[in-house]
């Protein structure tokens, strides 16, 4: 599986249309989801899957409204029951057969989260539409997975969280090692490294996405929490602990750096999984996630440094966090 830094063709999304998700506050969302694709289209196709005719014309509407250039934009009519295209999109990885290479989707499957909000049969056949589409071969490894419960650097090293891919509501047939072996054969990586728990107010179970990503293959960020009294504080400095304590294939430590957690987003008295990890790395740029703007520079700045060659934009998240997800939840790399 290539690294999200590797050259993309471009870029998946899933048009945001389940109001429940967002309760009370929809409206301004599909306005970010503009906003990420002004920023990716110019160096990316951006791919955006839509009920129907009906749905993509609202969608043009809002990018219209916006001022933001279709150019690059493909719409397919692929329905969904939600927006968050990391866990219910196609994974494409590649394999070398006969002294070619060529690109697969993996089909793991999808039961949003355990079955914390169904229906989820729409999203459940996002991979076979978008494999059809475009001739590419699928295989189905026979087991639940989310795109943001994992993270690799694309040199045969995976990142995920016990919290999540040991969570007896994905696979409770399967035990460690065979999920370990099974992530193995599908996603060519040879080395599984495991952290421990997820943020406070992530109902996803503790997807790594939202605390802990490989910037380049020997370097890992994590999110960090200064104030002691914070319920994140003691679980993000075991994660750091623990990733202090790896070691590459070569038995070599990462380079370790760490990012601020933003303040604490609060709506209706519950706390949100604001996160400046949640970043997505595209051609051109890095989308990152912004809370308030003290912390939001220091995590562009740190992320500007470890992305010479990309332009880091925060973009206000502090609607959308309230779907509980941000930038790399809503999106799905497709690897050239």
């Amino acid at each position: 599986m290539p690294a999200e830094w590797a050259p993309h063709r471009g870029t998946w999304l899933s048009w945001p249309h389940r109001e429940s998700s967002w309760p009370g506050n929809f409206f301004p969302v599909p306005f970010v989801i503009a906003e990420m694709i002004r920023h990716l289209a110019p160096g990316e196709e951006v791919h955006v899957n839509v009920a129907d005719d009906v749905m993509e014309g609202e969608a043009r509407a809002v990018l219209a409204e916006a001022k933001v250039a279709t150019t690059n934009v493909f719409f397919h009519h692929f329905p969904t029951n939600d927006a968050w295209c990391r866990d219910h999109g196609p994974i494409f990885v590649q394999r070398e057969q006969g002294g070619a290479r060529e690109q697969l989707i993996l089909d793991w499957g999808y039961n949003a989260w355990g079955g914390k909000y169904p229906p989820f049969d729409l999203d459940n056949e996002i991979p076979r539409l978008v494999a059809e589409q475009y001739g590419i071969e699928r295989v189905s490894p026979g087991m639940i997975l989310e795109g943001g419960s994992i993270e690799v650097n694309g040199e045969g090293i995976l990142l995920t969280t016990e919290a999540c891919l040991l969570n007896p509501n994905r696979n409770p047939e399967l035990n460690k090692a065979q999920i370990e072996q099974r992530l193995r054969d599908h996603l060519g990586v040879r080395k599984i490294l495991w952290l421990g728990e997820g943020i406070v107010g992530d109902d996803t179970d503790g997807h790594i996405d939202d605390i802990t990503r490989f910037v380049d293959p020997r370097t890992i960020v994590t999110v960090l929490e200064d104030d002691p009294a914070d319920e994140n504080y003691a679980l993000l400095l075991e994660n750091l602990m623990r990733l202090e304590a790896m070691t590459d294939e070569a038995g070599e430590p990462f380079r370790i750096v760490t990012l601020p957690m933003p303040r604490p987003v609060i709506y209706e008295e519950q706390r949100l999984p604001a996160s400046y990890a949640n970043f997505y790395i595209g051609n051109e740029v890095v989308l990152l996630p912004g809370y308030d703007a003290e912390r939001d520079e220091i995590a562009r700045a740190t992320l500007q440094t470890l992305f010479p060659t990309r332009r880091v934009v925060v973009i206000d998240c502090t609607a959308l966090i309230w779907g509980l997800g941000a930038f790399h939840c809503l999106t799905q790399q497709w690897p050239e």
